[in-house]
């Protein structure tokens, strides 16, 4: 399922930029460089057996637990057979089924027709634990989640091609008769990725998934919960296999349609509390930090929370990607059951705790309003730059700068066209630049939303248009 995303208006605006780099080589560490030509198994849900060998597409097999099962080796590849649909059923790789740079292990598809479905439905449970509470005491950080395609200390792991969904009211499915909002619904994913137990994960690929209906809890923000989210687990021993973190997360042309909490999101981790203050060390990122994270052409609509973020990530690269009516359900309607969790808030495309994180040709439009509701939010981190990007009509406005941990920012070369409620959020921000912008602003509409002025930030050539 392929989407044209980009409005006529952001194309007019951008038409005769040249980007001349759209993204260096991303290096790897190859933890093994032998290469190796792999065996490729089949899997065919309506002709397919598990009591075949699954190594031709006469011998395939029929389900995802037969896949589980197998040893996989660099260089192995799964497909699965076009117009397959897999019930109650969900993939899961463990660090065991890691690729090398040279041999990465694979999944994708064969045959004609529609995508090959997952409907986990509640099933493909694992236990999330960071290990450690997080930084706001009121967010959970350990319970029971259920994911399509679980990622567990696996690297040099590339997928494509699937479609999944992760719904309650399937009949087969446990929560079934659970109020929407319950308190303690179950958390759930489309594809959830953990690092643990295998030092620095490398080079994880997502390509051209189409997620949707995944009804996760609307309150847990930072358990792997939404169409696609990564964090990172403390240790079993630390000592032995090094520090946990990703390096080359790569999520593109990924479609997530009525996804709850999260559209995407890369990647909260146990240790957040080696990224305090403002200033932000590049050195705890190489140590404790994610690298090379990409985040392009991707498509979130109608996200129960926030669209699309990059967490704890050095220079990470937020690019051509759109999001739709997300922060659907941060709303009194909705969000009215949370007991003792807080997180009442909700932005389109954003950083945090990251160091010169890059934003660039994205589109945000109708995000609703919560306390926060904006399409773009430099938030908590060192050197964040937006540039030529466009809003529209997002009902919380254009941008915030969010308080005194945000510091370096640059917002440059974007158009807000029609955002609500106040265009820019400065929220005591000490030092934003905004240059070379146009904001086109509603009549009556405030430039500064209301309580959400204070701090510092500096203005140039930027144009104010007002629409009558």
């Amino acid at each position: 399922m392929r989407k044209k995303w980009m409005s006529s208006t952001l194309a007019l605006v951008l038409a005769g930029t040249t980007v001349a780099s759209m993204m260096p080589a991303v290096p790897v560490s190859a933890k093994g460089a032998e290469a190796a030509s792999g065996t490729t198994y089949y899997v065919d849900s309506k002709k397919g057996k598990d009591s075949n060998a699954g190594t031709s597409e006469s011998e395939a097999f029929q389900t995802l637990d037969k896949v589980n099962e197998l040893d996989l080796n660099p260089g192995d590849t799964i497909l699965l057979k076009k117009g397959s649909v897999f019930e109650d059923q969900a993939l899961k790789f463990t660090k065991e089924d890691s690729g090398t740079a040279e041999a990465p292990v694979k999944v994708s598809t064969y045959g004609e027709g529609d995508r090959p479905q997952i409907n986990t439905n509640g099933h493909g449970l694992w236990e999330l634990n960071y290990g450690t509470p997080l930084d706001n005491q009121n967010h959970k950080w350990k319970g029971t989640v259920s994911s399509s395609i679980l990622i567990e200390d696996a690297e040099y792991l590339e997928i494509e091609g699937l479609e999944l969904t992760n719904d309650r009211n399937s009949a087969t499915d446990t929560e079934k008769d659970k109020a929407y909002n319950d308190a303690y619904a179950m958390d759930r994913t489309g594809v959830a990725g953990v690092a643990k137990d295998n030092g620095t994960v490398d080079h994880i690929v997502l390509n051209d998934l189409y997620i949707h209906n995944v009804t996760g809890n609307v309150y847990n923000k930072h358990m792997t919960n939404g169409g696609i989210y990564f964090i990172v687990a403390k240790p079993t021993n630390e000592g032995e296999t090094g520090i946990a973190r990703y390096n080359d997360i790569q999520i593109r042309n990924c479609s997530l349609d009525t996804v709850n909490r999260w559209g995407i999101a890369v990647g909260y981790t146990y240790a957040h509390d080696k990224f305090q203050g403002a200033i932000l060390d590049e050195v705890a990122f190489l140590k404790y930090g994610h690298e090379h994270v990409v985040i392009r052409n991707n498509y979130v609509k109608e996200a129960g929370g926030d669209g699309i973020t990059a967490m704890y990530a050095l220079r990470p690269l937020v690019e051509h990607n759109m999001t739709d009516c997300v922060a659907q359900e941060i709303n009194d309607r909705i969000y009215c059951c949370p007991k003792n969790r807080a997180g009442k808030v909700a932005a389109a495309i954003w950083p945090w705790k990251c160091k010169d994180a890059l934003f660039r040709y994205n589109e945000a439009a109708d995000t609703r309003l919560n306390q926060d509701g904006m399409a773009y939010d430099a938030d908590s981190g060192d050197g964040t730059t937006y540039e030529y990007n466009y809003s529209r009509q997002n009902e919380g406005g254009c941008v915030m700068f969010c308080l005194d941990e945000a510091i370096h920012n640059t917002f440059s070369h974007n158009v807000s066209y029609d955002d609500l409620g106040g265009t820019i959020s400065p929220s005591l921000n000490p030092d934003a630049l905004l240059s070379h912008n146009i904001f086109y602003v509603r009549e009556g509409v405030p430039f500064v939303r209301n309580q959400m002025g204070g701090g510092n930030y500096t203005e140039e050539e930027n144009q104010i248009i007002v629409l009558k």
